[in-house]
């Protein structure tokens, strides 16, 4: 063997044994939602004490688990999956009893096929692909798009030129939201359209696979590594988070690169403080360009989640802080959106650090 063929044997192996790891971590995964999404349909039809929960089940459900990353959005979405798609069950119970060594997970998973429901064979269904092709060709972050379309053709479609094209889940959005499906109908050469499409496709690599959100909780990995970052931003924010504290105003570290889901799209806020004076949270976003107007938009979004979502009735409405900076040139605004014109406001803005500080700070940074 030649110096040159042992290094491309060597690459070859890596790429595809890698490639087969990533793969196996996604039907795990795509597996494990669709059965979430079971046990929850079971117990909302047949659970003795689901009165009890009432229309607030999955929100129960978040709080009682003692596993990070189930949220009552992502248990919505696998109750949803297993919805759009229950006849992937055959299939997963199959998967299941040919696992390691022979041994069945089915019974480990209390999961069995006879309680599903009959899958009625209509037209739209004689052009879905098969389960199969499912659960190993379609990463669950392509899943998750595919069960916002409530049409079943539609789907099918999407679902046959996704794996045709080998899309990334950015070229699938792409085309839903281009209307490929309703373009195509209206194509006299339908044909010639796919490969046109296809042809300047993104089409979707290993590592897609592994930075998806939904495989770092599935993994419990650390999503910091999910928030590209340059050198400055992460030196900005790496002092930042120890200006705040220094500055002896009140503020407790919680978090930063807090992952929120919002519907089924993931943020990152840099810096959450809790103030234990003002009793409300403390956003902070840091940008290393100049002010614009979406940057505002941005963490007033976070506000709003956080009071809909995270603040206690003990708590005070939220607070944001957007720091911006263009050269020499610095823009502070607070975002306080929402929060009453009153005495309070006025003590935020007393408890909190003064726009002359933080001026300072983004200023001295810079340099």
């Amino acid at each position: 063997m030649k110096f040159k063929a042992l290094i491309q044997s060597i690459e070859q192996t890596h790429n595809i044994l890698q490639t087969e790891a990533l793969r196996a971590i996604n039907i795990s995964l795509t597996i494990r939602n669709w059965l979430i999404g079971y046990y929850i349909v079971e117990f909302e039809q047949n659970g003795e004490d689901r009165a009890k929960y009432g229309k607030k089940i999955l929100k129960e459900i978040s709080n009682s688990l003692s596993i990070k990353g189930f949220s009552e959005t992502s248990l919505k979405i696998n109750r949803k999956f297993y919805s759009v798609y229950p006849q992937l069950g055959k299939t997963i119970k199959t998967v299941l009893e040919t696992h390691a060594n022979g041994q069945s997970l089915t019974d480990q998973l209390h999961f069995s096929d006879h309680k599903l429901p009959q899958i009625s064979q209509s037209l739209t269904d004689q052009f879905a692909l098969s389960s199969e092709k499912v659960i190993k060709r379609l990463s669950f972050t392509h899943i998750a798009e595919l069960i916002k379309i409530e049409d079943n053709l539609t789907r099918s479609f999407y679902e046959y030129e996704c794996m045709k094209g080998n899309w990334s889940v950015r070229e699938l959005q792409r085309q839903i939201h281009s209307l490929y499906f309703e373009r195509s109908g209206l194509s006299k050469d339908k044909k010639k359209l796919s490969e046109m499409i296809n042809e300047n496709a993104v089409q979707i690599q290993s590592k897609d696979i592994i930075n998806s959100p939904f495989t770092f909780e599935f993994l419990n990995l650390n999503t910091k590594a999910l928030v590209m970052e340059t050198d400055m931003e992460q030196a900005l924010i790496d002092n930042l988070q120890i200006f705040l504290l220094e500055l002896g105003h009140g503020f407790c570290f919680e978090a930063r690169q807090k992952r929120i889901l919002i519907e089924d799209e993931y943020f990152f806020i840099d810096l959450v403080f809790y103030h234990r004076i003002l009793k409300c949270h403390i956003l902070v976003e840091l940008k290393t360009d100049k002010f614009k107007h979406h940057y505002a938009s941005q963490l007033n979004t976070y506000l709003n989640y956080y009071k809909a979502e995270i603040q206690t009735k003990d708590d005070n409405p939220p607070v944001g802080i957007l720091l911006c900076t263009h050269k020499n040139n610095t823009l502070v605004q607070y975002a306080t959106a929402g929060l009453d014109e009153n005495i309070f406001v006025q003590k935020y803005l007393v408890k909190l650090p003064s726009k002359a500080e933080l001026e300072q700070y983004l200023k001295n940074e810079i340099r």
